[in-house]
């Protein structure tokens, strides 16, 4: 079966990847990924069996060359994976089978600013504000916003905490957007002090068939930035909470009623907790995010069961939800594949860990 994985340098389709290539059900996969190849590592890691340079979705020839892509490798199905060609396939329509959500729905999804807009009066997201570069340098923006707050680029397909910071007071702040002078707008949002989730939810026409959730607990290079949090994570855990759960499906069913449209394919909805301990929305990611992997390793294969759905091999589909012990970690490091473990405990002093490898030897 000849599949299409596109952005295939990045990390998360790198995930998605290695989720497929443990999966009992797709044991003949030929899997061809397109990117534009800003990160070559990918190129050479060896996951795929072909990876192609592609031009930018916003170049008039994106979509002829993809066409012929499809048509010359034989490609049966795709899953799309950077955010930018969701937006553009949801309403393009892609050549060959693919599940993505629908394009009003991804039109609002992928700004955070008519996100939050949109779900401003069902008290899923955080107090925000809008601001131009003008009044964040002037005396106003003391008297109008709680400081600290996140301050942010809001621009489409943004991720990674592109132009964010954690300002502690008004003089940060302005610091911060002198420093970011090629953005002109920016978001002041409540800073949410709690714990950090992930819902992925995997619908079919309107019914949601997956559900999975995780939460970041530690970060890479956290100690380079000023708030401890940077874009990927060293350490998390696979969790199972229905607060996360039941306000993901209230913002997509919030958003879907605005838009008129019935809700298909994989979304991430990401979560920081309140100071009273309420999950809030911070964005939604028109995704698979990197903890795919995790799930995979867990026995709970997302991307499997992306590729079924597409597939319209709807009665394999197993079980909505997987149980996960509390101790189960997941452990990523810059150079290695993620490891999962289902009962982490800390290694004692004197304490060892044995190749497993070896043992089989």
């Amino acid at each position: 079966m000849r599949i299409l994985i596109t952005g295939a340098c990045g990390v998360t389709s790198r995930a998605v990847v290695r989720s497929l290539r443990l999966s009992r059900k797709f044991d003949d996969l030929y899997l061809v990924g397109t990117d534009i190849c800003e990160n070559p590592y990918g190129l050479y890691e060896g996951l795929l069996d072909r990876i192609y340079r592609v031009p930018r979705v916003t170049d008039p020839d994106y979509r002829a060359w993809m066409v012929h892509l499809c048509r010359t490798e034989r490609l049966e199905a795709a899953i799309v994976i950077p955010e930018l060609e969701v937006l553009f396939w949801s309403a393009a329509g892609f050549p060959i089978p693919v599940a993505l959500p629908p394009a009003k729905f991804c039109q609002i999804a992928v700004s955070k600013k008519r996100l939050y807009e949109t779900l401003a009066n069902d008290g899923l997201v955080p107090k925000f504000q809008i601001c131009s570069r003008e009044q964040l340098t002037n005396a106003t923006t003391e008297q109008s916003f709680v400081f600290p707050c996140w301050i942010r680029d809001f621009s489409e397909g943004t991720s990674c905490g592109k132009g964010s910071l954690l300002a502690e007071d008004p003089e940060k702040g302005r610091a911060w957007v002198t420093l970011n002078s090629g953005i002109d707008q920016f978001m002041l949002s409540e800073y949410l002090p709690g714990r950090n989730f992930a819902c992925h939810l995997l619908y079919d026409r309107g019914k949601i068939v997956k559900i999975a959730c995780y939460e970041r607990t530690e970060y890479f290079m956290a100690r380079t930035t000023m708030s401890g949090i940077t874009g990927n994570i060293s350490k998390g855990r696979l969790i199972n909470d229905d607060r996360i759960v039941i306000a993901s499906e209230a913002a997509v069913a919030s958003i879907l009623r605005q838009t008129n449209e019935t809700m298909h394919g994989i979304i991430a909805v990401d979560f920081r907790e309140a100071a009273d301990t309420k999950p809030l929305i911070t964005e939604i990611n028109l995704r698979h995010v990197a903890a795919t992997h995790s799930f995979a390793a867990a026995g709970f294969n997302l991307a499997e069961a992306h590729l079924l759905l597409t597939l319209g091999r709807l009665e394999e589909l197993g079980p909505k939800e997987a149980i996960y012990s509390e101790r189960n970690i997941i452990l990523r490091d810059i150079d290695g594949e993620p490891i999962w473990l289902s009962d982490y405990k800390e290694l004692p002093v004197g304490g060892f860990v044995s190749d497993r490898r070896a043992e089989r030897r």
